[in-house]
Parts: C-alpha cells; sequence; structure tokens
C-alpha cells in the first residue's frame, strides 16, 4: 500500500520496487516462507549459494555477505590490519559511510578532490597525499562509474598499499572490460534497496581474490569464529541476512539486463539535454557505466529541483554537504575551500529519475519539464 501511494505521488518516481520481483514473485514468496518455517536464518545455505554467484559475477574467488555497506568496509580494513595509526586516503565527495568506516576502525581519513569533469577521486592528488603511515586507498566508483583504475594500481604498487574498492553504487560497472570490484585488494559493495542490486533492507559484501582474506572475513564477521566456540579473534557480528540473500539471488539474474536499461534511459537524457546549459559525468571508451545515479550540473540546481518536483518529477539530490564540512569529521579541521570541486558538486549535482523500467515517455517527460525551465 505504502509503495502504491509513493507511486502515484509521482508522475515519474525514482523507485519502482514491486517491478523488481517480476510479474509473479510467488515463487520467491514460498521460498521466503520455507526458510521461516524451516529456521533457516543465518549463514544458511542461500547465504553460501548468493556469495559463490556474486564472486563469479565481479569475477573473484570469493565474496563474504555483511549486514551493510559500511560494515562490508570496515571488515575489509580490519582483515588487512588497518587501525589507529594507520592512513587511509578516500575522496571528499562521496557518502559518509566511506569516510564513517575509516574512523570505525580507528584510522585517520585522509580526503583528497575530485576531478571537475568525471566526479571520481582526483589520483594525482592521491599520489602526493602518500605518507609513511598510509595503509591504503579507498577509490569510490561513484554514481556507477568505474574509476580508472590501471594508473590507480601503479600508485599503489610503487608505494607498496592495498586498494579498497568501494563499488556500493557500481554492482556490474566494468573498466577496460573487467567489472570493478575485481581489481583492488579487496572490494565493498551495498544491496541498500536503492541500490542496483537491491535487497529488501540492508546487506552488503566484501569480495576478494586472496583465500586467506576470505578465511578472515568469515571470521570477523561471525563474532571471531573460526568455527563453533572456537573464537580466534574479537570479531563483530554482521552476517548476511538468509532472507535478503535468497532475494538477492532472485534478482542478480537480471542484473545486466536492469544495467541496460538505466544505460537507455540515461542515453535519453543525454541525447535530450545536450544543447542545455548543463554538463554531466564525463565518459570514457573504457568504461561501463552502470547509472546507479544521473546526475545533471547546472548552477541553478535548487530551482531547477523544485520546478521538476512541482511537475511530479521526483529528482532528489544526493551529498548536499559534502564530507569534509560535515558536523561528524569536524574533528579533522578541514575548511571550506579546502576542496572546492567536492563544494561546487554538492551545489551544482540533482539526481534525475532513473529505473531500468523507465519508459520513453518518462525519459521524454523528464527532458521536457527540464527543457521548459532553461527556456523560461
Amino acid at each position: 500500500m505504502l509503495g502504491e501511494v509513493y507511486m502515484q505521488s509521482f508522475r515519474v518516481p525514482r523507485y519502482n520496487y514491486r517491478a523488481q520481483f517480476g510479474p509473479d514473485p510467488d515463487e520467491l514468496i514460498r521460498r521466503i516462507k520455507c526458510m521461516i518455517l524451516d529456521g533457516r536464518y543465518i549463514l544458511s545455505d542461500e547465504v553460501e549459494r548468493f556469495e559463490i554467484d556474486f564472486a563469479k559475477f565481479i569475477g573473484v574467488r570469493f565474496a563474504r555477505g555483511v549486514n551493510t555497506g559500511t560494515d562490508a568496509l570496515a571488515l575489509a580494513m580490519r582483515v588487512i590490519g588497518i587501525g589507529p595509526g594507520s592512513e587511509v586516503i578516500t575522496q571528499a565527495n562521496t557518502f559518509n559511510a566511506t569516510v564513517a568506516a575509516i574512523e570505525l576502525v580507528g584510522a585517520q581519513p585522509i580526503l583528497v578532490d575530485a576531478e571537475d569533469g568525471s566526479f571520481l577521486m582526483d589520483q594525482g592528488q592521491a599520489e602526493v597525499a602518500i605518507t609513511e603511515r598510509t595503509r591504503a586507498i579507498i577509490p569510490v566508483h561513484l554514481y556507477g562509474k568505474p574509476t580508472p583504475m590501471t594508473p590507480l594500481l601503479d600508485i599503489a604498487r610503487n608505494a607498496e598499499l592495498s586498494i579498497i574498492e568501494d563499488a556500493a553504487q557500481a554492482h556490474g560497472a566494468r573498466w577496460d572490460g573487467r567489472c570493478v570490484g575485481s581489481f583492488g585488494r579487496l572490494a565493498c559493495f551495498s544491496f541498500h534497496p536503492s541500490k542496483n542490486l537491491a535487497a529488501a533492507g540492508d546487506a552488503g559484501a566484501v569480495v576478494t581474490d586472496d583465500q586467506d582474506l576470505a578465511f578472515a572475513l568469515s571470521c570477523h564477521r561471525a563474532l571471531g569464529q573460526a568455527g563453533q566456540n572456537d573464537h580466534i579473534l574479537a570479531g563483530l557480528n554482521t552476517k548476511l541476512d538468509s532472507i535478503q540473500a535468497v532475494i538477492l539471488s532472485w534478482k542478480l539474474d537480471k542484473l545486466e539486463e536492469w544495467n541496460e536499461g538505466r544505460g537507455r534511459v540515461a542515453k535519453g537524457y543525454r541525447e535530450q539535454l545536450v544543447d542545455l546549459p548543463v554538463s554531466f559525468q564525463s565518459s570514457s571508451p573504457n568504461e561501463t557505466h552502470v547509472y546507479h545515479l544521473f546526475q545533471l550540473r547546472t548552477v541553478r540546481r535548487d530551482q531547477l529541483l523544485a520546478h521538476l518536483r512541482s511537475k511530479g518529477v521526483d529528482a532528489v539530490i544526493r551529498y548536499p554537504v559534502p564530507i569534509h564540512l560535515q558536523p561528524a569529521f569536524q574533528r579533522w579541521k578541514w575548511k571550506l575551500g579546502q576542496f572546492p570541486i567536492a563544494e561546487r558538486l554538492a551545489t551544482e549535482l540533482v539526481a534525475l529519475p532513473i529505473r531500468p523500467d523507465m519508459e520513453a515517455w518518462e525519459v521524454d517527460y523528464v527532458a521536457e519539464c527540464t527543457r521548459d525551465f532553461f527556456q523560461k
């Protein structure tokens, strides 16, 4: 009922959760019912099956499901020994969780600015920011656009650092034909309901090619247990829920098709809005962007947002306050003007609705409303 109210409140909504389950979800509901009645709640066969299939999809050997994408980032750092005294480099224009996870393990976040065109990490600044305390770099594949990994891997290799990919928004995105998540020592995913691959609640995963790290992740997520009552370290309790695992498995086979659908919507927006005083996240021939968000950039962002929403278009602002200006991180004494591109992006980006099931008339309507605003 609530979903129906949401859908009806916008002519072009951002989400259509019902469409993600297909025309007949009865078989999925039957599976969930059996799991509940049988007591298959924690690290069941359904979790293992999803982990195997998701690792295969990404192109790595191992995946370990956890509660959230934030837990995934924290566990990835814990298993490679990042903690107090360590520095971790990431970008200023990311979601709070990227930097919060660094603090949660006791390390110091070191921010660098974004590139003006790609909105991704400025890798030149990242290289300059490396010190003797740096232990890892966390590039964020932001909005579904893959970070160019080849130069960043060279930087990390030369400085003997680990790369932990934040792929929370980039399920199925590719750089040079390889899925993001397959480049770093570890990579972290979120399956929040807003993501391209969405659970029906919170969920996350860490992936890796390293068998020892996979074992460590299994222990860390399960209260430090290597086996029943065999606690070998002080771990957390952060396991992928079995019901969420079966839901994610139900959707995984459709992910490539859905990403292609998002690409078609993005192409429609770009073609219809190209002659307006706006810009888009840059593109590269080496990448496959999966458009978790379609960001339109304009200095008249707030006025455009109000106009679109008044017309029934569920546009939204993501990350209106950059990390370095958030109260949560005041202890690091970052200042206004320190990361100017991140600050500009925070005031100039508006996310247009993008769903794989969007019909052509919806794309046309959003474009028409946007054009009307600029032609006033």
